[in-house]
């Protein structure tokens, strides 16, 4: 058959050199952990990524170990935190070149893992043809509605049917948002291999209730810039509420999906003569550190959004969200008492909540209380690992209380 992609491994960090146990501390040794490889994109950095690295931070507090294969090499190596889980990066020469799966389905086997987890329609693709090969459960997460996901239709529909497919092999799907959840179902897929676990982020150290800041306010978003995520609306609210005196600028924080789109979104700016007010930062690694310097987040979403990652970073932060109710957002933003949301594609809309924000119509304090509150009991990282944990112990017919600690 023609030669496997060619593809570079990432050693596994390493630690302290370990002594050798004694007799009695092996039969206390805790067993190894169970190991789940997880099959990404790897060209980006985005929501779902950081999903992906976290799991990768946390599982091993509940008996798993990760590991990961990267279609295409890209951002996810470069910034990932989880740097101790090994990463295999493959170099797919298209979306359709299936011989990926032979490469994966041999570091399955080689590895001694466990567990396929596939997080696009893409690395679906790869994982099912896989988990054929090697006999190995597959759970598929669900990030976002596949159908609906961009603006091209055409690749909406191609990424629809592929993930169609691969679903079929999977034993188990993660749903991110119960919105998420009632897509699934609609698509055919049955109740019973549906699992819904919300996304979570870690506390930020020291965060308390924010007050509202004196002078000019600076509203950020984060996003990898592309047309679904409405930039274009936040810069014609910018500019309406700036012609009428309002203090406001925005911080655009997050890279262009394209060099053309990104001359488009920064075209508008000058043409609405607010180039001078925005901010942009391109890419980070770090996006608490970038929600340090805003004051609120915005999320003009029309549409394609699971459970945004940025907005539970946002209330550990204790940022008030302004955001559109567009699928799972409204499963974390509750209006006007962890932040504001508005219509999809309503520039009205979104101008006038800004609006009332800014100029004190909404209880600023309160809005930052409540938010910081909700992320602590229901949107954390720890929760979310251990969620994840959960529907894979009952795959693999393991105890809850499976943990190596």
């Amino acid at each position: 058959g023609p030669p496997a992609p060619s593809q570079t491994q990432t050693p596994t960090t390493t630690g302290p050199v370990e002594r050798e146990p004694s007799r009695g501390e092996e039969a206390r040794a805790p067993a190894p952990p169970t190991r789940v490889l997880h099959v990404i994109n790897g060209e980006h950095f985005a929501g779902a990524e950081r999903v992906q690295d976290l799991l990768a931070l946390r599982l091993g507090e509940h008996g798993y170990g990760v590991g990961f294969v990267a279609l295409k090499p890209g951002r996810f190596g470069e910034a990932r935190r989880s740097t101790a889980a090994p990463l295999t990066e493959l170099a797919m020469a298209s979306r359709w070149d299936l011989r990926a799966a032979r490469s994966v389905a041999r570091l399955a086997t080689t590895g001694g893992y466990r567990l396929l987890h596939a997080h696009t329609p893409r690395s679906l693709l790869i994982a099912a043809i896989a988990a054929r090969r090697t006999g190995l459960p597959l759970v598929y997460h669900v990030h976002s509605p596949t159908s609906r996901d961009t603006t091209h239709r055409l690749r909406n529909w191609l990424n629809a049917r592929v993930e169609a497919w691969g679903v079929r092999a999977a034993a188990r799907l993660i749903t991110v948002s119960p919105t998420l959840t009632r897509h699934m179902q609609s698509q055919g897929v049955a109740a019973d291999t549906l699992c819904c676990v919300l996304n979570g982020v870690p506390a930020v150290p020291g965060a308390t209730p924010r007050r509202p800041p004196t002078g000019e306010w600076t509203l950020g978003m984060v996003a990898l810039f592309r047309p679904r995520k409405g930039a274009e609306l936040l810069i014609e609210s910018l500019a309406t509420l700036r012609s009428r005196g309002v203090p406001l600028r925005l911080r655009m924080i997050g890279p262009f999906e394209s060099a053309a789109y990104g001359e488009q979104l920064t075209g508008l700016a000058r043409q609405r003569g607010v180039e001078g007010a925005i901010d942009w930062t391109g890419f980070t690694d770090c996006v608490p550190a970038e929600l340090a310097k805003v004051d609120a987040l915005a999320l003009p979403s029309l549409f394609g959004e699971g459970l945004p990652m940025v907005v539970l970073e946002a209330m550990a932060a204790a940022l008030p969200v302004v955001a559109t109710r567009c699928e799972g957002v409204a499963q974390a933003v509750v209006d006007r008492q962890t932040g504001l949301l508005v219509e999809p594609g309503s520039g009205a809309a979104l101008t006038a909540a800004i609006g009332q924000l800014v100029t004190g119509g909404v209880d600023y304090a309160a809005l930052s209380a409540a938010a910081l509150d909700r992320h602590a009991e229901r949107f954390s990282d720890a929760i979310m690992a251990r969620n994840v944990a959960a529907v894979y112990g009952r795959l693999l017919g393991q105890p809850a209380s499976h943990a190596t600690h």
